[in-house]
């Protein structure tokens, strides 16, 4: 698949659930997200262009006043997962308000997953055989 995403995604180390907030229905799990969409591990794949009330639920943070945060989602792609009992939908959130811009920022900075490996100190094996410590 050709990579048309404008934002880059960000893996997150938490898996809130995702609801259709019209049925009802589990959705799935977020598994990244960017300011401007997110992709849902499911069960059931889901026809392009689908237009979807969201309701995604937050996980406990200070810096929420709210549960959950009320998106419309538009279905950009669904394909199936590594996994082929699992499928991968991208979805597009459709004009986000200031509020829920705000939420899905805390989301990103306080949950992402980091890649960058911790600052530990040079072993003293290291030091022992002379390595550079940089």
């Amino acid at each position: 698949m050709d990579e048309r995403r404008k934002m880059p995604r960000k893996y997150l180390i938490i898996y809130s659930r995702v609801f259709n907030r019209g049925s009802g229905q589990l959705l799935g799990y977020l598994a990244d997200m960017s300011k401007a969409g997110a992709m849902v591990i499911s069960d059931d794949a889901m026809p392009a262009e689908t237009l979807i009330p969201l309701r995604i639920d937050l996980p406990p943070n200070q810096q929420f006043t709210v549960d959950h945060i009320d998106l419309i989602g538009r279905v950009a792609w669904c394909q199936p997962d590594l996994d082929p009992s699992f499928y991968n939908i991208g979805l597009e959130f459709i004009e986000p308000n200031e509020e829920q811009n705000a939420i899905i920022q805390v989301m990103i900075a306080e949950y992402e997953f980091r890649r960058e490996l911790p600052d530990y100190p040079t072993s003293p094996s290291m030091l022992d055989r002379g390595d550079s410590i940089n």
